[in-house]
Order: structure tokens, then C-alpha cells, then sequence
């Protein structure tokens, strides 16, 4: 993994190349450089081993997830605010099945720093919810979950979002 800043650089001598490229005729080769130069863009914005530690959480590969953002280093320094957001989430859900008080951590802060996904934020107002309901706050629950239901437009947690309001009830 590259820091941000020389994914930028890159780009930047990649497009300049390009340029050369056209202008010496070389158009097959600028092209190429064009998109070598686009990749590079987009994986200023979409960091590769979030992308990959997301495509191990779908396999429910905790500890492969895990491993993948154990591989990111200086946060701050080598993400830009969105992808430490995911970088934050991904860690709350994985930590949720070991340690709530620092799952619920992790869950502020990827709220705090924010999410591109409306059905993300949902899932995390969701699971902050379930984590507040364990710890008997039930008024923050009722309200991360109201907030849960109108992000979730597609309904795809309408039957997660049942579950906790029946659990929810029982308290």
C-alpha cells in the first residue's frame, strides 16, 4: 500500500508521460498511460485494502478482515477522512464479536468521520443500537434506531431492525 500522497504523485508523472506519449504519436501508449493514471486516481479514493478486507468480511472471515487492516498503517497519515470511516467500521463489526465497549468505540468514531453508504450508516446506527441496548440505555437505542430506519431505504435490515425493537420491548 502507497501513502495518499504518492498515489498522487504518480498519477500526476503517469499523466504527464501520457501527454509525451500523444504528442510524440504514440497514441496506443498515451491511452494506456491515460488509464494507468485513472487507476491510480481511483485508488486515491478507494483505499485496496479496504476493499479487500471488505470482500473477506463477506465470506464472514473475521480474522482474515482483521489481518487485511492489521496491513494499514498511520491511519491518519495513509487515509483520507472517508476511508478511515470504513477503516472504523469494519473494525467496530469485528470487534463486536469479541469486545463491545470498543466496538461501540470504533462505531462513534465511523460516524464522527462519516460514511459514503446510506445502508453503512444505517448498519452502524443499528449496531451502536444493539450495543446501547446490551448496556441498558435505551433511550440512545431508541434513537440510534429511529435514525437506523430512515436511512434504510431499501429496507434491506427491516428484519434486524424488528429483532432489536422486539429485544427492545422485552427491557
Amino acid at each position: 500500500m502507497f501513502p495518499k500522497v504518492i498515489k498522487l504523485i504518480l498519477a500526476i508523472i503517469t499523466m504527464g508521460y501520457a501527454i509525451y506519449q500523444f504528442i510524440d504519436d504514440y497514441i496506443g501508449n498515451g491511452i494506456l498511460f491515460v488509464l494507468l493514471s485513472g487507476m491510480l486516481i481511483l485508488l486515491y479514493f478507494k483505499n485496496e485494502i479496504i476493499f479487500l478486507a471488505f470482500l473477506r468480511l463477506r465470506k464472514q472471515d473475521f480474522e482474515g478482515t482483521e489481518k487485511w487492516l492489521s496491513r494499514i498503517s498511520n491511519i491518519e497519515k495513509n487515509l483520507v477522512r472517508k476511508q478511515q470511516g470504513y477503516y472504523n467500521y469494519l473494525m467496530g463489526i469485528i470487534q463486536s464479536q469479541k469486545n463491545l465497549t470498543q466496538a461501540e468505540k470504533y462505531f462513534k468514531r465511523a460516524l464522527k468521520l462519516g460514511l459514503s453508504m446510506n445502508h453503512d450508516l444505517a448498519m452502524t446506527k443499528m449496531s451502536l443500537a444493539g450495543i446501547y441496548l446490551q448496556k441498558r440505555r435505551k433511550r440512545e437505542a431508541q434513537q440510534l434506531l429511529t435514525e437506523a430506519k430512515k436511512l434504510d431505504k431499501h429496507g434491506m435490515l427491516s428484519g434486524q431492525l424488528k429483532m432489536i425493537q422486539q429485544q427492545m420491548k422485552k427491557i
